[in-house]
């Protein structure tokens, strides 16, 4: 029986290969690891700064609630868009979508835009520590102690995690299919 998110093999989640058991726990942990970031970044669409120290920053716009927000929820989404590399919907779209439901998904139409976006998860959160010791140009912004810094990197640490492990379930998605 495969390995599935769901515990019927014939239903819309089961793969048509089982996915690796490791991938199934990252996929599933994924929403989790970038979880502490977003709930950080929520005290800032009401002007709190969270002990950031800014000289330069401008007062916040009217609809930065709504931006800060929608920013958590897109992020959450799109962790949460990695189960299907993991599921049966990562191989066939559900019956309920309309006009391509019950369609097989190509491939690449998974692994392109999956590995994509891994690198550039990677771009985009795997310098900070290049920041936090300002190596190579980068700079973080500042605190006003260190007590403000210490919760500001363990928040924002895990997200470092959220491209490799995009990486990783794209290569145990490229192998199952390729094998089927």
């Amino acid at each position: 029986m495969p390995i599935s998110l769901s515990p019927d093999a014939t239903a819309p989640s089961a793969t048509e290969r089982p996915a690796p058991a490791w991938a199934l726990r990252l996929a599933r942990a994924l929403p989790f690891v970038v979880l502490p970031h977003c709930l950080w970044r929520l005290p800032f669409a009401f002007g709190f700064t969270m002990g950031m120290v800014d000289l330069s920053a401008d007062p916040q716009p009217w609809w930065s609630p709504a931006y800060v927000l929608g920013l958590s929820v897109l992020t959450e989404a799109l962790a949460l868009l990695c189960l299907g590399l993991v599921s049966g919907w990562g191989e066939r779209v559900p019956d309920r979508v309309p006009l391509i439901g019950g369609r097989r998904v190509a491939p690449a139409a998974a692994i392109v835009p999956a590995t994509l976006g891994g690198l550039g998860l990677i771009a985009l959160w795997d310098t900070m520590p290049l920041a936090w010791f300002g190596l190579f140009g980068f700079h973080e912004v500042g605190f006003s102690d260190g007590w403000w810094m210490a919760p500001a990197r363990v928040c924002i640490s895990p997200v470092m995690l959220w491209g490799p492990i995009v990486l990783a379930l794209t290569y145990a998605y490229y192998r199952r299919r390729r094998a089927a």
